[in-house]
């Protein structure tokens, strides 16, 4: 009996101590209400053209506002202010516009920014090791999400990277840097008025 209790304290301790991916992706929602983080995305094809590349910053206030803005080799803004989504392409002189319910649901942005309610909108499982990374799988419920699934990586307690896996055979990885937990972030940040003689897609 001491040896069976004993055996039993020690898997306690071993669990405790070693989390699963999906407990770190819970624990790390919960602590975090505002983020900000350096990324570098690498974009590949399924017909395996060359890949893009870009860096930008990403930030998000929780729950319902985030912003993504890629800085180089191209600029481009997304802007999540709580109500609405809005996309940005200064080149184009183009602007984007969806309502949050329906941009958001099972979307990569739903889970950083979205509330705690991770699995109304996804179904997550363990993802295992790998690249020294602690991955966790995450596959939209909604079919109309536009992702077969989306992959977070964490090296400690830290979200480090994340690989989206789109329905049309696309891969996107992304690399944080600089992660900032808790910082305090202008409200400014997550609001967005079209550019004077933008196009203004979906209002």
């Amino acid at each position: 009996m001491r040896r069976f209790v004993f055996a039993a304290g020690c898997l306690l301790a071993a669990q405790f101590v070693h989390a699963g991916g999906i407990d770190k992706l819970h624990r790390f929602l919960d602590t975090t209400k505002t983020l900000r983080a350096d990324f570098a995305q690498i974009v590949v094809a399924k017909n395996g053209r060359k890949p893009q590349q870009s860096t930008g910053v990403m930030m998000f206030a929780r729950p319902g506002k985030f912003r993504w803005q890629i800085e180089k080799p191209y600029s481009q803004l997304l802007v999540g202010d709580g109500e609405k989504v809005w996309i940005y392409d200064p080149e184009l002189r183009q602007v984007t516009v969806r309502k949050v319910g329906a941009a958001l649901g099972g979307t990569p942005a739903a889970l950083l920014a979205g509330d705690n309610t991770l699995e109304k909108n996804f179904t997550l499982r363990e993802g295992g090791e790998s690249e020294g990374y602690e991955w966790v799988e995450a596959l939209p419920k909604t079919p109309d999400s536009g992702f077969e699934k989306v992959r977070l990586g964490f090296a400690g307690n830290e979200l480090k990277a994340m690989e989206l896996f789109d329905n049309f055979g696309q891969t996107t990885s992304l690399l944080f840097a600089r992660l900032e937990r808790n910082p305090t972030l202008a409200p400014t940040l997550f609001r967005f008025t079209p550019p004077a003689g933008a196009d203004v897609i979906g209002e």
